[in-house]
């Protein structure tokens, strides 16, 4: 075996390292929830309480007096707290639980089936510039961002159900405790690289006829016709689109969430937590697929987002548009 070769087996091995490593975090806060929300639940007795009135009416949130004058102190109980918590840890967690296993599945079976989407051409050995250091920089810091969020965000969300088995109380305190810490202070952070990345390739990710023709062939995921493409194809502006909309909402729902000394009542500060949920559970479904694609489902294409360039055979073959400008440009300078 050749050396070139043996090193391209070490960086597959790497690869796959890595990549079971960050799906066995993401999977982990989910295996027992969905063990749990599978397990049938022993009924639980009910019996009448001689005050169930009184605290009914305690219940519909009805005020009554406090010499504490502040924000709803007037309110015993905040129903409308308890009634969030029920929809959090119900349907949004199980439903959330569904969706990102789903994804895994449908990932792992399309794998199964398709394979690697190989070079249809033999590489040329000559490369052009995909990325740009800082572009590169930009990237990896704003994926390290998210995928610390995502693991944080989702111990967080199913920890007390997956981690307090393996954890213990103690154990799920002080991660918990730690897991939030750091989802509070990241996230900001990760708004402004996420704007900076916005900002920067906004033009480049205008959809035209071009994408539309792109989505008709299943970007080339089936069969072996390859789209044309510019520097973005139709599935990453599709990706850049989700983060402009529902990655912002993530950003400004997190705001009202980290710094809730505003003012914020109660209704905004549910409403905020439940956008900020379910648009994050859209981006790490969303986001599953992008690593798949930059991975392990097309060959060569991670090359570019680690060593800046890539083969002009594989320009030629998923941005043969791009790989147009760029050689009418270099022609250019030399004239």
């Amino acid at each position: 075996m050749s050396a070139t070769a043996a090193m391209n087996n070490r960086k597959k091995t790497s690869l796959w390292a890595m990549l079971i490593i960050v799906l066995a975090i993401l999977i982990l806060p989910l295996t027992g929830y969905l063990y749990v929300s599978m397990t049938e639940q022993p009924a639980v007795d009910e019996q009448t309480n001689p005050r169930s009135d009184t605290w009914r009416q305690v219940r519909e949130n009805q005020e009554g007096y406090s010499a504490v004058k502040g924000q709803e102190t007037n309110e015993l109980i905040q129903g409308a707290g308890q009634n969030w918590r029920q929809l959090r840890n119900g349907p949004i967690a199980t439903y959330g639980a569904w969706l990102l296993s789903g994804v895994l599945v449908i990932l792992a079976a399309f794998y199964l089936w398709r394979g690697e989407i190989k070079l249809t051409h033999p590489r040329t050995g000559k490369t052009v510039q995909r990325w740009t250091l800082n572009e590169r920089r930009l990237h990896w810091t704003t994926a390290t961002l998210f995928i610390l969020l995502a693991i944080t965000g989702l111990s967080l969300l199913y920890g007390r159900l997956a981690l307090i088995p393996l954890l213990g109380y103690p154990g799920f305190s002080a991660y918990a405790t730690a897991a939030k810490w750091i989802h509070n202070v990241i996230g900001p952070v990760f708004m402004v690289a996420l704007f900076i990345i916005l900002i920067k390739w906004f033009k480049n990710n205008l959809f035209t006829k071009v994408d539309i023709e792109w989505f008709k062939a299943f970007g080339g995921m089936v069969g072996d016709k390859h789209p044309s493409a510019g520097k973005f194809n139709g599935g990453e502006k599709a990706w850049f689109w989700t983060l402009a909309t529902a990655g912002v909402a993530l950003c400004f729902s997190g705001l009202v969430l980290d710094f809730p000394n505003f003012g914020q009542e109660r209704e905004v500060i549910i409403g905020a937590h439940l956008i900020h949920i379910l648009t994050a559970m859209l981006l790490m479904a969303f986001s599953l697929g992008h690593i798949y694609i930059g991975t392990i489902g097309t060959e060569g294409a991670l090359e570019g987002m680690t060593t800046g360039h890539v083969d002009v055979a594989w320009a030629e073959q998923h941005h043969d548009l791009w790989l147009k400008e760029v050689e009418q440009e270099q022609q250019n300078t030399r004239q």
